[in-house]
């Protein structure tokens, strides 16, 4: 009966995180943190990171990619199916509904201001977003020359993003190896 209420709650969560998630993967980290961090605890800020940063490496939908491995986490292979059907949920269900009524209202001007509005709203949210992972993830020199240097590329150069967060996980163990090297071997010597 426990894992029942387990896998019903991995659904509900991520169905409250489909349902209300405007503006794809980014927008969702704030409900992701709120629902899956803070009420449930299913996992740590930083491991939230490192599900997020995983699912933007695979292909597929960063919400459905991270619902798969959070879920899996916590309920093995059935977990992960519960998760990923409570984030695909709303989407199919106000998709669906779209389909039937967008077409006849979408040249209507509150519906326009509707979007427009709507498109504001996510890009705060995303500025949000931004600054939590910021706060989390930027602990040292190396990682904000890593977000710098991410940032350059992106924006300047039009780089694959694929590539560039492959790079920087690549920079990122390779940093870590050095940092690990090198403090044993301080270690050593004072030994």
């Amino acid at each position: 009966m426990k894992s029942v209420k387990e896998l019903l709650n991995l659904y509900m969560a991520f169905f409250r995180i489909g349902a209300f998630t405007f503006g794809g993967g980014y927008a969702m980290l704030p409900m992701l943190e709120k629902e899956i961090v803070e009420k449930y605890k299913w996992a740590t800020t930083e491991e939230l990171m490192d599900y997020f940063a995983i699912s933007q490496c695979t292909p597929g939908v960063i919400a459905v990619n991270t619902a798969t491995f959070i879920g899996y986490k916590q309920r093995g292979v059935v977990g992960g199916i519960a998760a990923t059907l409570g984030v695909v949920t709303p989407s199919i269900i106000i998709i669906s509904l779209l389909a039937l009524v967008l077409g006849k209202i979408y040249e209507m001007q509150a519906v326009k201001h509707a979007f427009a509005g709507i498109g504001v709203a996510v890009c705060a949210v995303l500025v949000q977003a931004v600054v939590k992972l910021g706060k989390a993830g930027l602990v040292d020199k190396i990682t904000w020359i890593i977000c710098i240097v991410s940032f350059v590329l992106a924006f300047f150069f039009d780089d694959s993003t694929i590539g560039i967060i492959v790079l920087a996980g690549i920079v990122g163990i390779i940093c870590k190896r050095l940092s690990r090297k090198r403090a044993e071997e301080k270690e050593g010597k004072q030994i």
